[in-house]
């Protein structure tokens, strides 16, 4: 039998982050190189690695998939950007939601 290894809480949460990062910057390759279904499920799986170890998805990320509907959004393919009375606007073409960041 062999023996588990003990990953501290703080060890592991550093993982998920390390992780999370590598996922959205493939998926960011993948939808630019065409493959959006790929990318999807590049963010799927960088979400349950967030929800699982509870570590935030940092914010720059955050903005690149749909919050409904958890596509990658490639804008011109899968959304549309304006920008809009200090606010950034951001049209998703497959589930027909529309998200607002405000502009400091």
């Amino acid at each position: 039998m062999s023996k588990r290894r003990n990953i501290s809480k703080q060890n592991q949460k550093n993982i998920a982050k390390q992780r999370i990062s590598e996922l959205f910057i493939m998926a960011e390759k993948s939808a630019h190189s065409g493959r959006l279904n790929l990318a999807n499920r590049y963010v799927e799986i960088a979400r349950r690695i967030s929800m699982k170890t509870l570590v935030p998805i940092p914010k720059k990320f955050k903005r690149s998939y749909c919050k409904h509907c958890y596509r990658y959004m490639l804008p011109g393919e899968s959304c549309t950007v304006r920008i809009s009375r200090n606010k950034i606007i951001t049209h998703c073409f497959y589930c027909k939601k529309i998200m607002r960041f405000p502009i400091k």
